[in-house]
């Protein structure tokens, strides 16, 4: 029997899924992005870093819209080319937008956000501290069967680098924005599966939060 490509284990102090405080919108659509501006690319790679300093203020429709598209929007309307790369263009990796008002999947495609838990499960993205109460967390899901044309022992390490490169983009444009991001591969895979209700072949393979920085500073 061959392996499995990931491993997750067992559920163990998984956070429990917080229950809204209102019912969550089936389908959020977002605020077309700007496509131009922000930070040149050298002062972004320049300004960029990892912060676990995170404040609870929201991040606005219009913020988080921008976002989503810089991670893996479509940039090129006629071929729908992304702004990440995918081998093949399988475009294997979906997001997962965790708030506090739901938890919800990014379509590039409509750009907008739909529904996937109605719970707040930002705390079981990892064990960190901020993960209760800062105010996006981003989980990257690789759905292998979307990579029928990828040989089946390199699939996991091409999902993996499909999704580091989105975790970059993400990087470049909150040190464009000014905002607080971090990103790990330290989470309960079995927890979120579950609660996100993923189907069979897709896992998370890494985490990232973004937010408002706690202090008056852009970074420590």
């Amino acid at each position: 029997m061959a392996k499995p490509l990931f491993r997750i284990g067992a559920v163990l102090n998984a956070p429990s899924p917080r229950p809204l405080d209102k019912p969550p919108r089936a389908v959020v659509d977002l605020p077309r992005p700007q496509r131009f501006g922000g930070m040149p690319l050298l002062d972004a790679l320049a300004a960029r870093r990892t912060s676990r300093d995170f404040s609870d203020e929201p991040v606005n429709l219009d913020l988080l819209s921008e976002l989503l598209w810089a991670a893996n929007g479509i940039n090129r309307d006629a071929e729908g080319g992304r702004t990440a790369p995918s081998a093949l263009g399988g475009y294997e990796i979906d997001i997962y937008v965790l708030l506090a008002t739901g938890s919800y999947r990014y379509e590039p495609d409509g750009h907008r956000l739909v529904l996937a838990a109605p719970f707040d499960l930002r705390a079981t993205t990892g064990y960190q501290d901020f993960l209760s109460y800062a105010p996006v967390d981003l989980v990257f899901v690789a759905d292998l069967n979307r990579m029928q044309d990828v040989p089946a022992r390199q699939r996991e390490s091409f999902a993996y680098a499909s999704a580091g490169a989105i975790v970059q983009n993400v990087y470049l444009y909150c040190a464009s924005a000014g905002l607080a991001a971090g990103a790990r591969g330290w989470m309960n895979r079995t927890a979120l599966a579950v609660n996100l209700k993923l189907p069979t072949g897709s896992t998370p393979v890494l985490a990232q939060t973004v937010g408002h920085f706690a202090r008056t500073q852009s970074a420590r």
